[in-house]
Protein backbone atom coordinates (compact mmCIF):
# COMPACT_ATOMS: atom_id res chain seq x y z
CA UNK A 1 0.00 0.00 0.00
CA UNK A 2 0.90 3.68 -1.27
CA UNK A 3 1.59 5.86 2.04
CA UNK A 4 0.49 9.60 0.71
CA UNK A 5 2.87 12.41 2.65
CA UNK A 6 1.39 15.52 3.24
CA UNK A 7 4.25 17.99 3.22
CA UNK A 8 3.61 21.03 5.72
CA UNK A 9 3.61 24.43 3.77
CA UNK A 10 6.52 26.26 4.60
CA UNK A 11 5.67 29.53 2.98
CA UNK A 12 2.27 30.00 4.34
CA UNK A 13 2.16 30.88 8.47
CA UNK A 14 -0.91 28.82 9.13
CA UNK A 15 -2.79 29.42 12.22
CA UNK A 16 -6.28 27.24 13.53
CA UNK A 17 -8.91 29.32 12.42
CA UNK A 18 -10.65 30.18 15.77
CA UNK A 19 -7.26 32.06 16.78
CA UNK A 20 -7.96 35.91 17.06
CA UNK A 21 -5.02 37.39 14.71
CA UNK A 22 -6.28 40.44 13.11
CA UNK A 23 -6.54 42.41 16.34
CA UNK A 24 -8.60 45.61 16.60
CA UNK A 25 -8.13 48.90 17.41
CA UNK A 26 -9.45 49.98 21.52
CA UNK A 27 -12.38 52.48 20.97
CA UNK A 28 -13.03 54.44 24.28
CA UNK A 29 -16.85 55.58 25.03
CA UNK A 30 -18.64 57.47 28.23
CA UNK A 31 -17.72 60.46 30.51
CA UNK A 32 -14.12 60.49 31.94
CA UNK A 33 -11.87 63.13 33.44
CA UNK A 34 -8.72 63.99 31.48
CA UNK A 35 -5.36 65.66 31.32
CA UNK A 36 -4.75 68.81 28.74
CA UNK A 37 -1.62 67.57 27.08
CA UNK A 38 -1.12 70.71 24.11
CA UNK A 39 -3.02 73.17 21.87
CA UNK A 40 -2.26 73.07 18.22
CA UNK A 41 1.17 70.56 18.64
CA UNK A 42 3.49 70.67 15.62
CA UNK A 43 4.32 67.37 13.79
CA UNK A 44 7.02 66.76 15.87
CA UNK A 45 5.29 67.75 19.15
CA UNK A 46 2.90 64.97 18.67
CA UNK A 47 5.23 62.63 17.37
CA UNK A 48 7.10 63.09 21.20
CA UNK A 49 3.07 62.52 22.05
CA UNK A 50 3.04 58.95 20.75
CA UNK A 51 0.60 60.34 17.90
CA UNK A 52 2.68 59.17 14.64
CA UNK A 53 1.72 61.41 11.47
CA UNK A 54 4.09 62.07 8.79
CA UNK A 55 2.62 65.61 7.34
CA UNK A 56 2.50 68.29 9.54
CA UNK A 57 -1.25 69.22 10.94
CA UNK A 58 -3.48 71.87 9.29
CA UNK A 59 -5.41 74.29 11.53
CA UNK A 60 -6.79 75.98 8.52
CA UNK A 61 -10.01 74.68 7.01
CA UNK A 62 -12.42 75.62 4.15
CA UNK A 63 -15.72 75.02 4.64
CA UNK A 64 -18.19 75.00 2.20
CA UNK A 65 -19.16 78.31 0.57
CA UNK A 66 -15.38 79.10 0.22
CA UNK A 67 -15.72 80.29 4.34
CA UNK A 68 -12.29 79.99 6.48
CA UNK A 69 -12.02 79.05 9.87
CA UNK A 70 -9.42 78.34 12.39
CA UNK A 71 -9.30 74.81 14.17
CA UNK A 72 -7.88 75.11 18.13
CA UNK A 73 -7.35 71.68 18.89
CA UNK A 74 -6.61 70.48 22.47
CA UNK A 75 -5.33 67.10 22.75
CA UNK A 76 -6.12 65.17 25.95
CA UNK A 77 -5.24 62.03 27.26
CA UNK A 78 -6.04 59.82 30.49
CA UNK A 79 -4.23 56.19 30.66
CA UNK A 80 -6.71 54.54 28.59
CA UNK A 81 -6.76 57.46 25.37
CA UNK A 82 -5.09 60.12 23.89
CA UNK A 83 -7.82 61.91 21.69
CA UNK A 84 -8.90 65.79 20.33
CA UNK A 85 -11.05 68.05 21.52
CA UNK A 86 -11.53 70.46 18.44
CA UNK A 87 -13.43 73.96 18.07
CA UNK A 88 -13.77 75.55 15.01
CA UNK A 89 -13.55 79.52 14.97
CA UNK A 90 -14.42 82.06 12.77
CA UNK A 91 -13.07 86.13 12.38
CA UNK A 92 -16.58 87.69 12.77
CA UNK A 93 -19.11 88.07 14.98
CA UNK A 94 -21.31 85.59 15.79
CA UNK A 95 -24.85 86.11 14.27
CA UNK A 96 -28.20 85.09 14.46
CA UNK A 97 -29.22 83.31 10.84
CA UNK A 98 -31.53 86.65 10.54
CA UNK A 99 -28.87 89.08 11.12
CA UNK A 100 -30.80 90.78 13.78
CA UNK A 101 -28.97 89.89 16.71
CA UNK A 102 -25.02 89.67 17.93
CA UNK A 103 -24.08 87.02 20.62
CA UNK A 104 -21.90 89.35 23.00
CA UNK A 105 -19.27 87.66 25.77
CA UNK A 106 -17.98 89.69 29.12
CA UNK A 107 -14.83 89.16 30.94
CA UNK A 108 -17.30 86.32 33.32
CA UNK A 109 -17.89 84.62 30.30
CA UNK A 110 -21.30 85.06 30.25
CA UNK A 111 -22.71 84.50 26.64
CA UNK A 112 -25.98 86.25 25.32
CA UNK A 113 -27.62 87.61 21.80
CA UNK A 114 -29.10 90.99 21.57
CA UNK A 115 -29.73 93.97 18.80
CA UNK A 116 -26.43 96.13 19.94
CA UNK A 117 -24.43 96.68 23.42
CA UNK A 118 -27.11 99.30 24.55
CA UNK A 119 -29.77 96.60 24.39
CA UNK A 120 -27.86 94.45 27.30
CA UNK A 121 -28.79 96.79 29.62
CA UNK A 122 -32.57 95.54 30.35
CA UNK A 123 -30.98 92.30 31.84
CA UNK A 124 -29.17 93.55 35.09
CA UNK A 125 -27.99 90.26 36.19
CA UNK A 126 -25.49 90.44 32.61
CA UNK A 127 -22.60 92.04 33.80
CA UNK A 128 -20.97 94.38 31.23
CA UNK A 129 -17.15 94.46 31.87
CA UNK A 130 -15.30 93.60 28.87
CA UNK A 131 -18.40 93.34 27.04
CA UNK A 132 -17.75 92.72 23.14
CA UNK A 133 -19.15 90.68 20.29
CA UNK A 134 -18.27 87.14 20.38
CA UNK A 135 -16.77 84.86 17.83
CA UNK A 136 -18.25 81.74 16.31
CA UNK A 137 -17.69 78.82 18.85
CA UNK A 138 -16.14 80.61 21.55
CA UNK A 139 -19.12 80.24 23.76
CA UNK A 140 -18.15 76.37 23.84
CA UNK A 141 -14.22 77.48 24.01
CA UNK A 142 -14.93 79.34 26.83
CA UNK A 143 -16.91 76.50 28.57
CA UNK A 144 -13.80 74.12 28.20
CA UNK A 145 -11.85 76.84 30.06
CA UNK A 146 -14.27 77.26 32.80
CA UNK A 147 -14.13 73.32 33.41
CA UNK A 148 -10.66 73.09 32.50
CA UNK A 149 -9.68 76.26 35.17
CA UNK A 150 -12.30 75.10 37.62
CA UNK A 151 -13.28 78.62 37.33
CA UNK A 152 -16.05 79.11 40.56
CA UNK A 153 -19.19 80.53 39.67
CA UNK A 154 -19.16 84.15 38.86
CA UNK A 155 -15.47 84.15 38.49
CA UNK A 156 -13.48 85.78 35.27
CA UNK A 157 -12.66 83.95 32.61
CA UNK A 158 -11.98 85.40 29.04
CA UNK A 159 -9.10 85.12 26.90
CA UNK A 160 -7.24 88.50 26.09
CA UNK A 161 -6.01 87.84 23.00
CA UNK A 162 -9.35 86.12 21.48
CA UNK A 163 -9.31 87.79 18.06
CA UNK A 164 -5.87 86.44 17.88
CA UNK A 165 -6.68 83.29 18.32
CA UNK A 166 -10.07 83.57 16.18
CA UNK A 167 -7.60 84.41 13.02
CA UNK A 168 -4.64 81.60 14.34
CA UNK A 169 -2.25 84.56 14.65
CA UNK A 170 -1.29 83.93 17.84
CA UNK A 171 -2.42 80.56 20.63
CA UNK A 172 0.60 81.69 22.85
CA UNK A 173 -1.86 82.75 25.59
CA UNK A 174 -4.04 78.89 25.03
CA UNK A 175 -0.46 77.54 25.23
CA UNK A 176 0.40 79.16 28.81
CA UNK A 177 -2.53 77.83 29.99
CA UNK A 178 -1.22 73.92 28.96
CA UNK A 179 1.49 74.91 31.30
CA UNK A 180 -0.26 76.86 33.70
CA UNK A 181 -3.68 74.28 34.54
CA UNK A 182 -0.81 70.85 33.95
CA UNK A 183 -2.53 69.09 37.21
CA UNK A 184 -5.79 69.95 36.64
CA UNK A 185 -7.92 67.80 35.00
CA UNK A 186 -11.35 67.98 32.64
CA UNK A 187 -14.00 65.87 32.24
CA UNK A 188 -15.11 65.31 28.94
CA UNK A 189 -17.81 62.74 26.90
CA UNK A 190 -16.04 60.52 24.48
CA UNK A 191 -17.95 58.80 21.63
CA UNK A 192 -17.28 56.55 18.55
CA UNK A 193 -17.90 58.11 15.61
CA UNK A 194 -18.21 56.48 11.88
CA UNK A 195 -17.68 53.13 13.81
CA UNK A 196 -13.97 54.29 13.79
CA UNK A 197 -13.38 57.47 14.83
CA UNK A 198 -12.83 58.92 18.92
CA UNK A 199 -14.93 61.92 18.90
CA UNK A 200 -15.21 64.48 22.03
CA UNK A 201 -18.55 66.34 22.65
CA UNK A 202 -17.84 69.99 22.82
CA UNK A 203 -21.34 71.39 23.47
CA UNK A 204 -20.61 70.75 27.40
CA UNK A 205 -17.69 70.46 30.04
CA UNK A 206 -17.25 69.07 33.28
CA UNK A 207 -15.40 69.70 36.59
CA UNK A 208 -13.72 66.58 37.92
CA UNK A 209 -16.04 65.59 40.18
CA UNK A 210 -19.23 63.27 39.15
CA UNK A 211 -21.84 64.93 40.94
CA UNK A 212 -21.92 67.38 38.16
CA UNK A 213 -22.81 64.49 34.99
CA UNK A 214 -26.36 65.00 35.32
CA UNK A 215 -25.77 68.26 33.36
CA UNK A 216 -24.36 65.95 30.14
CA UNK A 217 -27.72 64.05 30.02
CA UNK A 218 -29.65 68.07 29.86
CA UNK A 219 -27.57 69.32 27.04
CA UNK A 220 -27.55 65.92 25.11
CA UNK A 221 -31.48 66.49 25.14
CA UNK A 222 -30.77 69.78 24.33
CA UNK A 223 -32.15 70.87 21.09
CA UNK A 224 -29.17 72.31 19.45
CA UNK A 225 -26.83 69.90 21.34
CA UNK A 226 -26.83 66.48 19.85
CA UNK A 227 -23.80 64.55 19.83
CA UNK A 228 -23.02 62.96 16.44
CA UNK A 229 -21.44 59.78 17.78
CA UNK A 230 -22.34 56.52 19.75
CA UNK A 231 -21.92 56.12 23.41
CA UNK A 232 -23.06 54.11 25.71
CA UNK A 233 -26.24 54.89 27.18
CA UNK A 234 -25.17 54.98 30.67
CA UNK A 235 -22.43 57.26 29.79
CA UNK A 236 -19.66 55.14 32.10
CA UNK A 237 -16.67 54.71 31.09
CA UNK A 238 -14.86 51.83 29.33
CA UNK A 239 -14.40 49.84 26.61
CA UNK A 240 -16.89 50.21 23.54
CA UNK A 241 -18.12 48.50 20.70
CA UNK A 242 -19.86 50.39 18.00
CA UNK A 243 -23.62 49.20 16.42
CA UNK A 244 -22.13 50.70 13.17
CA UNK A 245 -26.13 52.14 13.14
CA UNK A 246 -26.28 55.40 10.39
CA UNK A 247 -25.91 58.69 12.49
CA UNK A 248 -26.85 62.24 11.60
CA UNK A 249 -25.37 65.41 11.88
CA UNK A 250 -25.28 67.78 14.70
CA UNK A 251 -28.14 70.08 14.46
CA UNK A 252 -26.44 73.12 15.27
CA UNK A 253 -26.21 76.80 14.13
CA UNK A 254 -22.34 77.09 14.45
CA UNK A 255 -20.06 74.97 12.19
CA UNK A 256 -19.39 71.39 13.10
CA UNK A 257 -16.62 69.55 14.26
CA UNK A 258 -14.71 67.49 11.61
CA UNK A 259 -12.37 64.55 11.70
CA UNK A 260 -10.22 66.13 8.64
CA UNK A 261 -7.57 68.15 10.53
CA UNK A 262 -4.65 66.41 9.08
Amino acid sequence: MNLITIKKLEMIEINDSSKEVLGSIKLWAGITNMEVKAVNPTMAELNVMGINIKTEPNYRITMPGDKEVFKVVFWVANPDLTTKVEFLLENNPKMTKDGNKTQWVNHYGQFIYAEDEAALSQWEWYKTEGVRPAFPNEERLIGFMKAWANVASGGKVFLESMDKIASGADLSELKQLVTQLSANRVRVLVGVKDGKYQNVYTHYFGRTQKSGDSYFIKHLNGEYSSFNAEFPGDLQWGQFTPQLSITTADTDTAPAETDDWV
